[in-house]
């Protein structure tokens, strides 16, 4: 084995978990869940079938990654977050097939806050910052700072974490000498 599990963790066996990946007290990994090199996932974290994680991936405690959920490298999950994975849950009418599932995408380098839920159906692009508490019930763009229920658009942030002024110029460079452009209303691409 090489990655650490709690002993209080359950790995289901056929779970494929990469090198250097830290799963710590009272997780759940689902025997058809993959996930990727030097991850951590903490206390109390599920992890479902058919789920994919990628690499240096940040899961805090308390969440459940669903299936239909993907996570691309880099990805934060804040204590607490939500997925949702089913559009219209019903008790009398169960649906928990992997048919009932929607999709929900996390791009690489996304963030999100404590407790912010993400509604089955919709993308986190690239370097995406979901404010602690938000409710995203839609497609968030690239490199945007999302805060509210519903989540709305409040400001950009650079893949390193610096905040972009665009109010003086459409091309901003972050601490790091990345340069972004914001190209229209909802798009800002990493031009260098």
């Amino acid at each position: 084995m090489d990655y650490f599990k709690h002993e209080t963790a359950i790995v289901d066996e056929g779970a494929q978990i990469g090198r250097g990946t830290k799963i710590w007290h009272f997780c759940h990994i689902s025997a058809k869940a993959v996930i990727g090199e030097n991850c951590t996932l903490g206390q109390n974290v599920y992890v479902a079938n058919n789920v994919i994680i990628g690499n240096g991936v940040k899961i805090q405690n308390n969440v459940s990654v669903y299936e239909g959920v993907i996570l691309e490298d880099y990805v934060f999950c804040g204590p607490s977050m939500v997925f949702t994975n089913v559009l219209t849950p019903r008790s009398e009418f169960p649906r928990n097939t992997s048919a009932d599932y929607g999709r929900i995408l996390v791009k690489r380098g996304a963030s999100i806050g404590a407790n912010a839920t993400i509604v089955t159906g919709v993308t986190l692009h690239e370097g995406a910052f979901v404010a602690a508490g938000a409710v995203v019930t839609k497609d968030v763009p690239a490199y945007a700072i999302v805060a509210g229920v519903p989540a709305r658009i409040i400001g950009w942030m650079s893949a390193y974490g610096d905040r972009l002024d665009f109010s003086q110029s459409d091309t901003v460079t972050d601490s790091q000498g990345h340069v972004y452009q914001k190209v229209g209303p909802l798009e800002v691409r990493r031009i260098k």
